[in-house]
């Protein structure tokens, strides 16, 4: 998922709540997200490690990755291009699951 779309979708969101819960929502939202570029960095430096899949809450993957050393390195370098992707959509999930309790 690329950053545009990330964005017009997390706007259509917040725009179909109504104004009076869109600031709890940010607050919400905020403090609970990914930012890509961050996961981006943990992938960067410790990938081979699977912190990068531990910190998007994907256990399982973490624990592959940290058992095959990021996939003998493969997979590390694959994911440097995933990761961002993963972490928009898991936001975008998380606000989707914030929008609908509120």
């Amino acid at each position: 998922m690329n950053h545009r779309s990330y964005e017009q979708e997390l706007l259509h969101i917040i725009g179909g709540l109504p104004e009076n819960r869109r600031d709890q929502f940010i607050v919400r939202y905020t403090s609970q997200c990914r930012a890509p570029g961050l996961v981006f960095g943990w992938s960067v430096f410790l990938g081979t490690l699977g912190v990068d899949r531990f910190v998007l809450g994907q256990i399982l993957l973490g624990i592959l990755k940290l058992i095959t050393a990021g996939g003998l390195g493969v997979w590390a370098i694959v994911d440097l291009f995933l990761v961002g992707g993963v972490a928009r959509q898991k936001n975008l999930e998380l606000a989707r699951q914030i929008a609908a309790s509120l």
